[in-house]
């Protein structure tokens, strides 16, 4: 099977090192991968063609890079299935500076999952015997535990592209799997003190759930879901004092009592009503709204048959807890 190969590369002891696109036509087996058609482009056209790999089998992670647009294992990665006429494109992967053609620098990728603290810290006396964890608790963290470290999910991960202090999606759901830990926090399993660290900003909230780490994961981790159930377990150990907690209640609140999200009060009653350097900052888009004709109604009514939305929060919360 005849495949070209669209490749990003960059070479940093160029007399201008600027990224620049280069094709390879490469013969593999109809079930070659795309990684087989890269180590072909090294070990017969280029041999100054970088890019890293190990195991072949979608364990080590060590071939993520983007292709077609997206992250991905190139191991994993049947060619014939994503060829798109004949070509296929392949990029470095996002948000980690470019060390040469496919190899990025995962030092951040590392800095961030260390900053969470990625090991069992038990509060309170040493137990007399060894940690006993349920099963089914186990069980539930297998899905989190199968992260192979690829750094795919951060690659794509549109928060880290406009704010790179976010902690990203490895991280969190790394921080998830020890929060989620019986033997991890007091003796009940609250981690209370890794939770403060993750409400803070750059943290847990600063996920606007694109869904593009749930969607590039090789291993189905499903980071976001994990950030989601952070918020969760953060809001239940009583950490409500946060934009984002107090975001989370008031568009509850308001899609629960009215059946639609009143968008007037949400910013206000998300960054606190006496939070006047923050709401001042939100003066020119009000403005703006309010001169194209964009403002909502300042009475917000409720919607008709507004009792079949609370249903909804009925069955999922039960009555007990509104």
């Amino acid at each position: 099977m005849d495949v070209t190969l669209r490749v990003q590369r960059f070479d940093p002891e160029a007399a201008d090192p600027k990224s620049y696109w280069e094709d390879f036509q490469v013969a593999i087996e109809d079930n070659g991968t795309v990684l087989d058609a890269l180590i072909k482009v090294r070990e017969d056209t280029d041999g100054t063609f970088s890019l890293r790999c190990s195991c072949r089998s979608s364990i080590c992670g060590s071939c993520a890079m983007r292709i077609n647009g997206h992250a991905g294992l190139a191991c994993k990665m049947q060619a014939s299935k994503v060829m798109e006429d004949g070509v296929i494109t392949v990029e470095p992967m996002g948000n980690m500076p470019v060390i040469k053609d496919l190899v990025v620098d995962f030092d951040l990728f590392w800095d961030k999952i260390m900053a969470v603290e990625p090991y069992l810290k038990h509060e309170g006396p040493e137990p007399e015997a060894e940690y006993i964890a349920s099963n089914e608790a186990m069980l539930h963290l297998s899905g989190v535990t199968a992260c192979i470290m690829c750094g795919a999910c951060v690659s794509d991960c549109t928060v880290m592209e406009v704010d790179p202090s976010f902690l990203g999606p490895a991280a969190l759901a790394k921080a998830y799997r020890f929060t989620a830990d019986p033997r991890d926090g007091d003796e009940n399993g609250l981690s209370k003190d890794r939770l403060e660290e993750l409400t803070k900003p750059s943290g847990m909230w600063d996920c606007t759930r694109c869904l593009e780490c749930v969607a590039v994961c090789p291993k189905g981790v499903a980071p976001m879901d994990r950030i989601m159930a952070l918020r969760d377990q953060a809001m239940e150990a009583g950490f409500h004092d946060t934009i984002g907690a107090r975001h989370t209640e008031a568009f509850s609140d308001s899609l629960e009592h009215s059946g639609w999200l009143d968008e007037l009060r949400l910013v206000p009653k998300s960054l606190g009503m006496t939070n006047i350097s923050a709401l001042a900052g939100y003066a020119p888009i009000a403005i703006q709204a309010l001169t194209h004709g964009k403002m909502p109604p300042i009475i917000h009514k409720k919607i008709e048959k507004a009792e079949n939305v609370r249903k909804i929060f009925d069955k999922v919360q039960g009555p007990e807890q509104r």
